[in-house]
């Protein structure tokens, strides 16, 4: 048998392989007698993408350390004070997540939640243009029966001002009655029925039928922004629970919410479903006064896969490309490669970014793929044409001779 000391190494190995993968970890607001009011227990990541002093942009995700901490003098309980109870989480330099609570006879929930992130911290935003604390506020559907605890397994994401918040493995109570987590659960929706009463859902189909195409019209302060009609299916490549790598098409439906954003350099689209977030960013090269589609986000839960939570991300891309005050066509399909395990296909598209009058596509810039399908019929065509020629030549030689072989009386 092992001497004790033996498990040592080994122990830290696999605490520090947890901490890695953003283990977990627990919260705790008391009042002034100690008595816990709120408990939370989560593991959290924050994403949002920056200007630089070169005036390009970049992405970024923060993870949630384990050296965060309850900050006590900004959180505080409802004990019949007129604030409500808030949690506030401080880590690194400068950066707070809070969730405020509020309650009415049966239920409670997260009235707001806040980040604020430090972008003169050059550990994250090297180089920024901007300076000092930036906060963004947001509404989550974090909800549950009073005494009861919220729980959810799957991810909780929150997006608005180019910040995405994911929250996974959630447990969370608020006006606690006996100093700890009820055993009463209130899941989330994004777990669904329990598998105890309700039989699972058969897995979506490997190739399911080509997705139906729909528009979308982002508007800012000056107008729209963004104009595109098209139809977008996801190809994901992942391991499921028994260890057999799949790949699935998803479609995103007509149905799925969606947002975008406008600015002077950088236009967004964000379609969210029940089990995605799909967020695509277009640019703008000033100089040539072309757009083009530069970043794809995705983040997705797939409730068979062993690892449940896929994110994925590139932020390299040139697609999509058309003069500003135009638009791109393409009713060819394209696939466009974003990582390893994701690709986005992208049915007969229509998009215009930045320049768009009157709600109108401008001008049409076709795909090379369209103008390579138009070469066959042409070519096709063409070949008719000459073998209708060669016969229409022949013809005529021959009958030039029939007439040659006759003589005059």
């Amino acid at each position: 048998m092992a001497a004790p000391g033996a498990w040592r190494p080994l122990l830290l190995l696999l605490l520090a392989t947890g901490l890695a993968h953003g283990a977990s970890a627990l919260f705790v607001v008391k009042d002034s007698n100690g008595t816990a009011c709120i408990m939370a227990s989560f593991s959290a990541s924050f994403n949002t993408f920056y200007e630089t002093t070169a005036r390009d942009f970049r992405n970024v995700t923060i993870m949630l350390p384990p050296s965060a901490q309850v900050l006590s003098s900004n959180s505080s309980c409802d004990r019949g004070n007129a604030s409500e109870p808030r949690l506030t989480i401080a880590f690194g330099s400068g950066y707070l997540l809070m969730l405020n609570f509020t309650r009415n006879a049966t239920r409670y929930r997260v009235q707001n939640m806040r980040f604020a992130y430090n972008l003169s911290d050059t550990q994250y935003f090297n180089n920024a243009s901007a300076k000092g604390i930036h906060s963004v506020d947001f509404t989550a559907d974090i909800k549950a029966d009073i005494n009861k605890t919220f729980r959810c397994l799957s991810a909780i994401r929150v997006h608005n001002d180019n910040v995405t918040i994911t929250l996974l493995d959630a447990t969370i109570q608020a006006y606690l009655s006996n100093n700890n987590f009820s055993k009463e659960e209130t899941r989330c929706t994004q777990d669904g029925p329990s598998p105890t009463t309700v039989p699972p859902s058969p897995s979506p189909p490997l190739v399911p039928t080509n997705p139906t195409v729909t528009k979308y019209n982002v508007t800012g302060e000056n107008g729209t922004c963004l104009l595109a009609s098209m139809a977008l299916q996801l190809n994901i490549t992942y391991l499921k629970k028994d260890n057999m790598t799949v790949t699935r098409a998803f479609n995103v439906s007509p149905n799925d919410t969606y947002s975008g954003s406008c600015g002077p350099q950088v236009v967004t689209l964000k379609v969210e479903s029940k089990n995605s977030v799909l967020e695509l960013m277009f640019k703008m090269n000033t100089s040539s006064s072309q757009f083009f589609l530069h970043d794809v986000e995705l983040n997705m839960t797939l409730p068979d896969a062993k690892d449940p939570t896929l994110m994925a991300s590139n932020h390299s891309l040139r697609a999509l490309q058309a003069t500003v005050g135009n638009s791109y066509k393409c009713n060819t399909e394209e696939h466009i490669h974003i990582s390893n395990n994701f690709s986005l296909n992208i049915f007969r598209i229509q998009v215009q970014a930045f320049k768009v009058e009157s709600d109108r596509f401008g001008s049409v810039e076709e795909c090379v793929q369209d103008g390579n399908n138009m070469l066959i019929p042409i070519a096709v065509g063409g070949a008719l044409a000459g073998l209708v020629l060669i016969v229409l030549i022949a013809y005529l030689i021959g009958r030039k001779r029939s007439h040659a072989g006759y003589q005059t009386i």
